[in-house]
């Protein structure tokens, strides 16, 4: 587990991978429901099976509620974050640990020929970087042990 491993083993070993969203069309009400029934911080947004969005807690609070929106009466489109930035399953856990804190994402869509299949989040990456922390750990505590095989 190393920030050089890509994108499609961290979704690969992902204990869920569920690809939860919602319809630009739906309301942003609908959406605050599916995340938290699934406690999330965010959805994708799909037009069919095209990412148009993503809809996230942080959206919701600056462009709904402080805009004086009403969750129930306001749609998805109206509030999401779009054009979406997106990841390959080939890029690194590197590679998206610096997009996301670039552009202070949480959340990145992971794309392979138009169609969604994950999405990875800065708690993924993080897990996964300390995860291969701790192996590098346990082994050179190991070698200085004496344990170490070889």
């Amino acid at each position: 587990m190393k920030v050089t491993d890509t994108i499609a083993t961290v979704l690969k070993n992902k204990a869920i991978n569920t690809i939860l969203s919602i319809t630009p069309e739906q309301t942003v009400y609908e959406a605050l429901e599916i995340m938290a029934r699934n406690d999330v911080g965010a959805l994708l947004v799909l037009s069919g099976s095209r990412l148009v969005g993503i809809l996230s807690e942080r959206d919701y609070a600056r462009k709904g509620i402080l805009m004086g929106h009403a969750s129930k009466e306001t749609l998805v489109r109206d509030i999401m974050t779009s054009p979406v930035t997106f990841v390959s399953p080939q890029q690194t856990v590197d590679e998206c640990l610096t997009i996301m804190t670039q552009h202070h994402f949480r959340h990145l869509p992971v794309v392979q020929s138009d169609a969604v299949i994950g999405l990875i989040s800065i708690g993924d990456l993080v897990k996964w970087t300390i995860s291969g922390q701790a192996h590098a750990i346990e082994a050179l505590e190991g070698y200085i042990s004496g344990a170490y095989p070889g």
